[in-house]
């Protein structure tokens, strides 16, 4: 019986889990899920985005990105407006309060960052990071 090779994806999500349980307990101190984390995040990066494109940075699907931004809505964190030219375009952008917690969370994830970085190394997770960008471009 031959055994079947390694599976990438499966040792690609085991890897984010073991990274992930690092930043779980600050993110569950502040009532946020990681898709919301991300989605904080990703428009304190990059400002004003339409929903679709959020969603592709973020890699939420549409069905699930539709209730987080609804509940980051809810709790004051985001804002949406509708495109003046199309209005079926809907852009998101972080409120004062996103952005004070983007502030105050990121704080608290660099400690935990850096604890990653003790562990693994920095040159290793510099390496890490630059083949799983490539790895991402790679599309079929």
């Amino acid at each position: 019986m031959t055994l079947p090779r390694p599976s990438l994806t499966l040792s690609l999500l085991q890897a984010r889990e073991a990274v992930m349980a690092f930043f779980r307990p600050v993110l569950n101190a502040h009532s946020l899920t990681e898709q919301q984390w991300r989605v904080i995040r990703i428009l304190h990066q990059h400002g004003v985005l339409e929903c679709h494109r959020l969603a592709e940075l973020a890699c939420i699907l549409a069905p699930s990105m539709s209730g987080v931004l609804k509940r980051l809505e809810r709790d004051g964190m985001v804002s949406r407006r509708k495109s003046f030219a199309d209005r079926r375009k809907v852009f998101f952008e972080l409120t004062e309060q996103g952005g004070q917690t983007f502030t105050e969370l990121n704080g608290e994830m660099d400690v935990y960052y850096d604890r990653v970085l003790s562990r693994f190394g920095s040159e290793k997770t510099s390496l890490l990071i630059s083949l799983l960008e490539q790895m991402r471009d790679i599309k079929s």
